[in-house]
């Protein structure tokens, strides 16, 4: 089967590289400016996305709704600011930020 530890590893990091979503982090969202306005916990301008992740929990399409609001910009639900569009960032990386901010508890 697997003959060292290094091996497992060598999976492991492909599985994770893989994988959109686990690309997706505090850096990402830093290079998106995304960090700018909002935070993991805390609300800034923006709310924070452990609430974002809480208020679309379970919401069938949330992940698709939330791309589109990342690209496009947005407002009204959150209170009078709006976010404005990030059209520049690619789409796998709205998602990979989308999946990776609902996960947050």
């Amino acid at each position: 089967m697997f003959r060292s530890i290094s091996q497992i590893s060598g999976i492991a990091v492909v599985l994770i590289l893989a994988n959109p979503a686990a690309q997706a982090s505090d850096a990402l969202a830093t290079k998106s400016n995304c960090m700018a306005c909002h935070s993991k916990n805390t609300k800034i301008v923006g709310p924070a996305f452990k609430d974002i992740a809480a208020k679309y929990a379970g919401e069938k399409g949330a992940t698709d709704k939330l791309v589109q609001k990342v690209k496009k910009g947005g407002g009204g639900v959150w209170g009078p600011m709006p976010m404005p569009p990030n059209a520049g960032l690619s789409d796998a990386d709205a998602r990979a930020l989308v999946v990776w901010i609902l996960q947050i508890k």
